[in-house]
């Protein structure tokens, strides 16, 4: 799972993953995420390693000269604090790891445009330990990469999330249109825009590239959703299963990590209540902030129609209202209840009816919120104001560590 913070990180694995990716203050091809400062890398690596999980260190950026001195002592650093592994795409900065952190695994992004079996075998000859497949790629494609490379050449390949219009992530629209490289993390996203044309000679006269009143977005794909095809995953030969995201909420994280942790646990457990649970994974993950969804190349080279998304915004149904930092055993006019503090991300009110989100299961926890008060005491009807401690008292047992969410149905 993609972890922005050190909060997030936490929330993956408390909801299920087995190993996150982050990126440190440089280096990393998300820029414009919160991303972690070397402290933050060090406590994260130490709570990971502590609860027996992973940690992948992005250092993906396609390095200039001026990068490679900093690049040295970044390296270093890390070599110490012994993530998992680093993830790659620039030959010079592999290594340069080799060099500097030469115990440390060495994961071979996406953005290096990992398309065959020669290429795989490449990676893996430099002493690469795992290659991240290109989403262009079907599953038939590497499954037939599988067979043909060394069977501990690991694949990881991205099964949901956010995809880029460009070949594997390499996207020149933000440097040319606004000067902000995305090869060097800092992406503008200008894919998601609205395009129009003009003729030479009728330079005030724009046209829509497709006929359509809403305009046209036709580098905008649909997001990644790979839930419901576990056994073809399994079938190809992958070992990883990876998850865009670094840029997202801990509810989007939560909620997609104990989707996929369910789905896979069951489909090895018992294939035909995975086959039977496929409309709940589709329904849970559907709340989450997105684009719609597609199946993108793994079935084939997609169509228009099942790519493009036409709209510049995201769904967005439910909204995230914060993670429990504490509980307390409580009872209110003779309900048992739960005293929760949080950290407020979105405006709810008393008496509203909200979800709670906790791991294990899907089902849905329906709770409602019985008190608000702030962090001297008083009491509040709402609480309008992004990033207050509050307190919230719930008709529902609660642990620190799940979120309350909001459905589409309250203001």
């Amino acid at each position: 799972m993609p972890a922005g913070s050190l909060d997030v990180l936490k929330t993956a694995f408390r909801f299920g993953a087995d190993a996150v990716y982050v990126g440190g203050d440089m280096f990393s091809l998300r820029a414009k995420a919160h991303n972690f400062s070397d402290e933050e890398l060090k406590e994260a690596v130490e709570y990971t390693h502590n609860i027996g999980k992973k940690i992948y260190v992005t250092v993906n950026i396609t390095a200039h000269n001026n990068d490679i001195e900093g690049l040295k002592d970044y390296l270093k650093y890390l070599a110490g604090i012994k993530p998992d592994g680093f993830i790659i795409s620039d030959p010079g900065v592999f290594n340069l790891a080799k060099e500097y952190a030469p115990d440390i695994e060495r994961h071979i992004s996406t953005q290096a445009n990992n398309v065959n079996y020669l290429t795989f075998r490449f990676w893996y000859e430099q002493g690469a330990k795992r290659i991240v497949s290109a989403r262009e790629l079907t599953l038939k494609e590497i499954k037939e990469i599988h067979e043909n490379i060394p069977e501990d050449c690991e694949i990881e390949s991205f099964i949901h999330g956010a995809m880029c219009i460009s070949y594997s992530g390499r996207c020149l629209l933000s440097n040319y249109l606004t000067g902000r490289d995305a090869n060097l993390g800092e992406c503008t996203h200008p894919c998601r825009w609205k395009y129009y044309i003009s003729e030479e000679t009728r330079p005030n006269e724009y046209f829509p590239i497709e006929e359509n009143e809403r305009g046209t977005y036709i580098f905008n794909s649909k997001d990644l959703c790979m839930i419901d095809h576990i056994p073809e995953i399994v079938d190809a030969g992958i070992d990883s299963l990876k998850i865009e995201g670094r840029m997202k909420t801990a509810l989007y994280v939560a909620t997609i990590a104990r989707a996929y942790r369910n789905a896979i646990d069951t489909y090895f457990d018992n294939p035909e209540e995975y086959k039977k649970n496929i409309p709940i994974y589709l329904e849970e993950i559907a709340k989450c902030t997105n684009r719609m969804f597609t199946t993108g190349f793994y079935f084939g080279k997609p169509t228009a129609e099942s790519m493009v998304y036409g709209e510049s915004t995201y769904v967005k149904d439910f909204v995230y209202l914060g993670t429990l930092l504490s509980t307390e055993k409580t009872e209110l006019d003779g309900t048992k209840a739960t005293k929760c503090s949080l950290i407020q991300k979105n405006k709810f009110c008393k008496g509203d009816e909200i979800e709670l989100l906790s791991p294990g299961g899907l089902e849905i926890k329906k709770c409602k919120v019985l008190k608000i008060t702030d962090s001297e005491g008083n009491e509040m009807e709402s609480c309008p104001h992004a990033s207050q401690k509050i307190f919230v008292t719930l008709d529902i047992d609660a642990e620190v560590g799940d979120l309350l969410r909001r459905g589409p149905d309250k203001a």
